[in-house]
């Protein structure tokens, strides 16, 4: 667990990412910083250490900004981070707020030059009548230092909230999504974008539907999804046309008449889309559920996971406080045979594809011990409580699990607790 113990609205996470290796874990906060930990290598003596993550790097991505013209303060919130794969000794990843996508370089240094000519130590310039040798400037070691540097801002770009970055396959272009639009961008050019999917209507008051998430397919450079408040996905093609309003494929499930109700409509907006590492499937997370979907089959879902559904009696409170908008987040692991997603009350939901086994976790103070099991929960509705169970009018809604990461290729996950994070992993024999 790493918590700051007395926090603010500021610290509370707002996004979690591993890094392509797993080495390094990457979250931003409501305050407009990103924190990076970083993997301890396994020593001789100490093997169980192995898994730990520290802090590497602490630096302020985005400060508070105000549009003049609107009117408007922009938060400096995170609302998403992105890694690139990493190409030599430095990391780059992508942070945005609700406008602004910035690409920065953190790289490590360990020695410096000493032995100017034209300067001397304190890096005053000498007087060029006192130099009367040549030095030749030495490389001398130093204290480690990590340097985050901003290597290019992505501006102006965005009427409306920035919902998702994606890095393209191809690594020299990524997508920035908001509401009503998607955006195109390479890496080398921040003043110029293209427009690839542009949803907004000639009148405003037509609109029927705003864009929730969008990501680029892990393998085709040239294919995107992107969900929608609908309940929708749609497959684009960007060999098809240059803007990708028409769609390739189209997914939705029909709705059933019996579960009809005055909230249909909010709980059916789809707050994240994933594909799976393998390109086969993308996953939707809605309100109350998780849905797998084929990419060969639009008509439907082929898996369909209940995260929470003994809400479902309480969405009439839930909409009064709010919570019926809460966008949650999911994630697939390394080989898409397990997804997690979260809940409310810190819980955790783990659907296992191959098993059909589920299971509720608590990310919580008492569960953060070293080496401390989790012990799986259960939340019953009306009647009699077991005494290990959870009835449903205790669940607190004001600790809910929005973000969740999963390293690439370990069983290890981290989960966004308010201002804390957590970072557990399989227990190793």
């Amino acid at each position: 667990i790493l918590s700051s113990s007395c926090h603010t609205e500021a610290d509370i996470i707002s996004t979690v990412e591993f890094n392509h290796t797993g080495e390094l874990l990457a979250t931003g906060d409501k305050g407009g910083r990103v924190v990076i930990f970083q993997r301890e290598q396994e020593s001789k003596n100490q093997v169980h250490r192995r898994g730990e993550y520290n802090v590497y790097s602490t630096f302020q991505s985005h400060e508070p900004e105000f549009d003049y013209l609107k009117s408007l303060e922009i938060e400096e919130k995170i609302n998403k981070i992105r890694w690139l794969p990493q190409q030599n000794a430095a990391y780059f990843l992508l942070s945005t707020n609700d406008k602004t996508v910035k690409l920065w370089k953190v790289s490590e240094r360990d020695k410096r030059p000493e032995g100017y000519n034209l300067k001397d130590e304190e890096g005053r310039l000498r007087d060029p009548a006192t130099i009367t040798t040549l030095r030749v400037p030495v490389l001398r070691p130093m204290d480690l230092m990590v340097e985050a540097t901003p290597r290019r801002v992505f501006a102006n770009a965005h009427t409306y909230h920035i919902n998702s970055i994606s890095v393209n396959s191809d690594y020299e272009t990524y997508m920035s999504a908001d509401d009503l639009r998607i955006n195109l961008w390479n890496f080398e050019i921040t003043n110029q974008s293209f427009n690839i999917v542009d949803i907004k209507p000639a009148n405003m008051e037509e609109l029927t539907e705003v864009i929730t998430a969008a990501e680029f397919h892990p393998h085709h450079c040239n294919t995107f999804v992107y969900s929608s408040s609908k309940g929708t996905i749609r497959l684009c093609d960007m060999r098809a046309s240059a803007l990708c309003d028409r769609h390739t494929k189209f997914f939705e499930e029909p709705e059933d008449p019996s579960n009809r109700s005055f909230f249909s409509e909010i709980i059916s907006s789809i707050s994240d889309v994933k594909f799976s590492h393998s390109g086969r499937y993308i996953m939707t997370r809605d309100y109350l559920t998780v849905k797998v979907w084929d990419l060969n089959m639009e008509n439907r879902p082929i898996e369909t996971y209940q995260v929470h559904d003994y809400l479902r009696s309480k969405l009439c409170s839930l909409y009064e406080n709010d919570c019926i908008f809460d966008k949650f987040e999911c994630v697939w692991n390394g080989s898409d045979s397990v997804i997690m997603t979260g809940s409310y009350n810190n819980f955790f939901r783990m659907f296992d594809r191959n098993t059909k086994r589920d299971v509720t976790l608590e990310a919580s103070r008492e569960n953060s011990k070293p080496r401390a099991i989790l012990k799986p929960r259960k939340v019953c509705v009306g009647g009699k409580r077991r005494k290990d169970e959870i009835s449903v009018d205790s669940l607190d809604f004001s600790k809910k699990i929005l973000h969740t990461a999963w390293h690439p290729s370990e069983n290890i996950i981290a989960v966004a607790a308010t201002n804390n994070l957590y970072i557990f992993q399989d227990k190793v024999n």
